[in-house]
């Protein structure tokens, strides 16, 4: 393949495996080449050989959650364009749990970590795992996380807080000047980022904001509703789809007409948005793109310093939002 390519065994090793120390011309030339071969890579044998596997880990915080296989099918999708297989962890949303399934991958000799999901406002709590990263980093293993702020890796950071601006902009433009938002965890940077951007898209209302802070699941948003259902607002944002249709769940259940007597928007728009009943508004983030940006990072050459790719979002204004009633 080297010969093929006009480039030294060197340099195919390095195009191959997206280590440093080539041009992105050649390393693509070089994958053109293999490609047009039919080469393989015995992966077995270059973890031997190198020490690492050209796999990658992708580290989520739930599996089952849209948000997070949307992700994923964007990175698997990516990675099967650059010859490279895989391996999905889950972290059970707790950063033990977390920085386990990132150890348990390096104990593998996996030649790449993904991390998808909120990392911590307060920068400390991510000191443990910003440890165990630049020790993989040391090894000559690569990372890119999703969502993180603080961890100083190469990131893809959705669109949080101008996501919020509109979303609290859309409200107050219909109207509604008592909202109630079902949060998580209020130590998420995501959550955080959302809320700041809410509060500032209805800072030149005169609107007041309800929030409750839950699990980032369905059964978090059900549970926010309860808590709100007694209280005078108009309108409920989930911070996340699943909570808002986990607020769509509960409202039903309770007799309560979306968006007659209550509106409800979400973050993300995940598939199953535009199906509910009502479908719902939300802030659209473009978690498949996240996913094949992230590969990206990973697979071009190191860079001295942290790359950060910032992404954008819509406002996606379904039949679940409109006016408050009279």
């Amino acid at each position: 393949m080297a010969e093929a390519a006009g480039v030294s065994l060197a340099s195919a090793s390095r195009a191959i495996t997206g280590r440093s120390g080539i041009s992105p011309e050649v390393a693509a030339h070089v994958r053109r080449v293999a490609e047009q071969l039919g080469y393989e890579p015995n992966m077995h044998a270059r973890g031997l050989a190198g020490g690492l596997v050209p796999t990658i880990g992708l580290v989520v915080h739930e599996i089952g959650d849209p948000y997070f296989a949307d992700i994923a099918s964007g990175v698997i999708h990516s990675a099967s364009l650059e010859s490279r297989s895989v391996q999905i962890a889950q972290a059970e949303r707790t950063p033990d749990s977390e920085l386990a399934q990132v150890q348990s991958l390096v104990r593998q000799r996996i030649g790449s970590i993904i991390i998808a999901g909120s990392g911590y406002a307060d920068a400390t709590r991510e000191r443990t795992m910003e440890h165990a990263l630049a020790d993989f980093t040391r090894a000559g293993g690569r990372v890119a996380v999703i969502g993180r702020h603080h961890l100083p890796v190469d990131a893809v950071l959705p669109d949080n807080h101008a996501a919020g601006v509109s979303v609290g902009r859309h409200l107050a433009e219909l109207g509604h000047r008592r909202i109630g938002v079902v949060a998580g965890p209020s130590d998420l940077s995501t959550v955080a980022d959302r809320l700041a951007g809410l509060r500032e898209g209805v800072s030149s209302s005169d609107v007041a904001l309800t929030v409750v802070s839950q699990e980032f699941t369905r059964e978090g948003g059900i549970v926010g509703t309860r808590e709100l259902l007694d209280t005078d607002v108009t309108a409920i944002i989930g911070l996340n789809d699943a909570m808002a249709i986990g607020i769509l769940s509960e409202l039903r259940r309770h007799g309560v007409r979306v968006p007659e007597d209550l509106s409800v928007v979400g973050f993300d728009d995940v598939a199953v948005a535009a199906d509910v009943a009502p479908a719902l508004t939300t802030a659209r983030i473009p978690m498949f793109d996240m996913g094949r940006e992230a590969v990206a990072l990973i697979v071009r050459p190191a860079s001295d310093e942290p790359r950060t790719i910032i992404t954008t979002h819509e406002l996606i204004v379904r039949q679940s939002s409109g006016p408050p009633p009279r």
